[in-house]
């Protein structure tokens, strides 16, 4: 497979290489793409989550902002204690 890259792409790579962290252009492109794939894979997981959260509103699965955040706060300070 051959990719062209723009010139300033092009010098990113050639520094990734200089810096002695990747022997090969090819390693940095294939990290390139890992972290790609892997930043598209928690797009998805997001996007799931916001989906899943919107129909629950929308069917009137709500709950309380303050009072969660107070509950929350609630145990927080207790584990503190715990710990202190």
């Amino acid at each position: 497979m051959n990719v062209s890259l723009t010139r300033e792409l092009e010098q990113f790579v050639e520094a990734k290489v200089e810096s002695g962290l990747y022997n090969n252009a090819s390693e940095v492109v294939r990290e390139g793409l890992r972290l790609l794939k892997e930043n598209d894979e928690h797009r998805r997981a997001w996007r799931g989550q916001i989906e899943r959260g919107w129909l629950q509103a929308q069917a009137g699965k709500l709950v309380d902002g303050p009072a969660e955040m107070a509950a929350i706060r609630t145990r927080v300070k207790a584990r503190t204690k715990k710990r202190g």
